[in-house]
């Protein structure tokens, strides 16, 4: 892993507006779903983003590729702004990321050829006539560890992990130096769910690539990352090296997330003491003042309702949002 900066996230913001109406549309309020949410990803590093269901993981993702249009913040990429980036210029950007999305069977179109999925992104493009793509394709489905034979076969011919594949192959397609996997594990068997983390570990060492590895299982995101950042709520809470994240942890909810994490070690799992939240998660469409997680935080003070806790650097490459750190 370089210490070049790839990419460079500062400030961002994404609200999905919340309309009323039937005739006159008009908005009555907003869904906070990314709020000034600012890291930055090494060249050749895999960076980690866990978090609950809802906390605005995927949502970053797609802001960062602009498949949903940030509401402010930057996202600079290759030394470029991509939210200040439109048309011709931002489709040329998104030839050097992509996406690997969370459900394989959503994600592929039913109507075409395996073939015609991966090579669609070289025709689309303009890189490659239909010929040379072709060949490609056949390049990348052995790549995967697919049979180059079954470019003509269709998505439903194909279990989970073997779609997921195919996906892993079209988002190479473009020879991409950033990828973006959103929860790229957690539709399939567990049994598979190693195999589609070994291929991605062997294509960034063959490829030298760069990922966003979005997940809820804490386990394989120790075992893929660089570093690991958490987000509660539309913000960053923590974000450090993975050993630091997993036997440091600074952040009372990253405390509270890997204390629900199970050891397979029957005696240590009955000794140690876990950290159960009480309460609900707040709505994102009115979140709590100042910290957003003080409302089911066990160490909350006056200040933490008072005054949004400020994203610094506590340790060398350790940053934490919290108040009382």
């Amino acid at each position: 892993m370089s210490q070049e900066i790839l990419l460079k996230v500062e400030n961002l913001v994404k609200y999905f507006p919340i309309m009323k109406g039937a005739f006159i549309r008009k908005q009555v309020g907003a869904v906070h779903a990314v709020d000034g949410v600012s890291f930055e990803i090494y060249k050749g590093e895999t960076l980690g983003l866990v978090g609950e269901s809802g906390c605005g993981k995927s949502t970053t993702g797609r802001a960062i590729l602009q498949l949903h249009r940030p509401t402010s913040g930057s996202v600079i990429f290759e030394g470029r702004d991509l939210v200040k980036t439109k048309g011709e210029e931002l489709r040329l950007m998104r030839r050097k990321m992509q996406m690997i999305f969370q459900d394989p069977y959503a994600s592929l179109n039913p109507r075409m050829t395996v073939g015609e999925i991966i090579g669609e992104p070289v025709l689309v493009h303009g890189i490659m006539d239909r010929k040379a793509s072709e060949k490609r394709v056949e390049e990348l489905l052995s790549l995967v560890g697919l049979n180059p034979a079954y470019a003509n076969r269709y998505p439903h011919e194909f279990s989970g992990g073997q779609r997921q594949r195919v996906g892993v192959a079209r988002a190479l397609a473009l020879n991409p130096s950033l990828i973006v996997c959103d929860e790229p594990i957690s539709a399939l068997d567990v049994s598979i769910q190693a195999q589609v983390v070994n291929l991605l570990e062997d294509l960034q060492k063959q490829l030298g690539l760069t990922y966003l590895f979005i997940a809820h299982d804490l386990s394989m995101v120790r075992h893929i990352s660089n570093r690991v950042a958490v987000m509660y709520l539309g913000s960053m809470v923590e974000l450090a090296t993975r050993d630091d994240v997993y036997y440091h942890p600074l952040h009372p909810y990253t405390q509270a997330l890997l204390s629900a994490v199970p050891i397979p070690d029957p005696i240590a799992e009955e000794k140690r003491q876990r950290q159960i939240l009480k309460g609900e998660i707040p709505s994102p469409i009115n979140p709590p003042s100042g910290c957003r997680f003080r409302t089911r935080c066990p160490h909350a003070t006056d200040i933490c309702a008072e005054k949004r806790p400020e994203w610094r650097e506590v340790t060398p490459g350790h940053f934490v949002a919290c108040h009382l750190v």
